[in-house]
């Protein structure tokens, strides 16, 4: 069975604790059947870790303004073109054979955003495990726990999935050919298209 901290990370990585979203210790424990005690240490971790904001006496999901998601992405970036980079060097077979049997099933489910957004993560996973360094692992770890609080994600885009399906393939073609300079430009373009696509999505929001 998951920890107290992890079930609430998994609760707000899946929106069902959403940015600005206040979490009561109480609530928490009856919800997922745990003691308030484990509960109270996981909320005191995550307000560590810049996932949840103090309100007053309260803790609410913490949100990303423009700025920060700026930042995130270009740290986002760096990140997960050292890891094609270094996939490329050091994935075996097996990774690549699983890379790619992961976007063909992505296809299948191309008009799903959320489906999509859940596989996207297992995807990029995959990668940082293929480049196989530990410590670059751990830190596109919290880059993608990180992201979790942002409200929606940016394969709602009308044509997005598609485009991003088509920009995955690429990434699985660099690093089954051994290219890192290829995995490393296929991924900077793929960061750099779901950022683009994030602040068109914003701007019509704040529109």
């Amino acid at each position: 069975m998951k920890d107290a901290y992890s079930l609430i990370l998994t609760a707000i990585e899946g929106g069902t604790y959403r940015p600005g979203d206040r979490l009561v210790e109480s609530e928490l424990a009856e919800r997922f059947g745990v003691s308030r005690t484990p509960v109270r240490e996981a909320l005191q971790r995550l307000e560590t870790q810049a996932m949840l904001v103090r309100d007053g006496r309260s803790l609410i999901v913490a949100s990303l303004d423009h700025n920060q998601l700026a930042e995130l992405y270009t740290v986002r970036a760096e990140l997960e073109a050292l890891a094609g980079r270094l996939a490329a060097r050091h994935a075996t077979p097996e990774e690549v054979r699983v890379l790619a049997q992961m976007v063909d099933e992505d296809r299948r489910a191309k008009g799903d955003p959320e489906v999509l957004a859940r596989s996207n993560k297992r995807f990029h996973r995959q990668i940082h495990l293929a480049s196989h360094n530990r410590y670059l692992v751990q830190q596109l770890d919290l880059v993608h726990r990180t992201m979790a609080l942002m409200a929606r994600t940016s394969l709602a885009a009308e044509g997005r999935g598609e485009t991003a399906l088509a920009e995955h393939g690429r990434i699985v073609d660099a690093i089954a050919a051994g290219d890192g300079q290829a995995a490393d430009r296929a991924l900077r373009q793929h960061i750099s298209m779901a950022w683009e696509t994030r602040l068109r999505l914003d701007a019509r929001a704040g529109g």
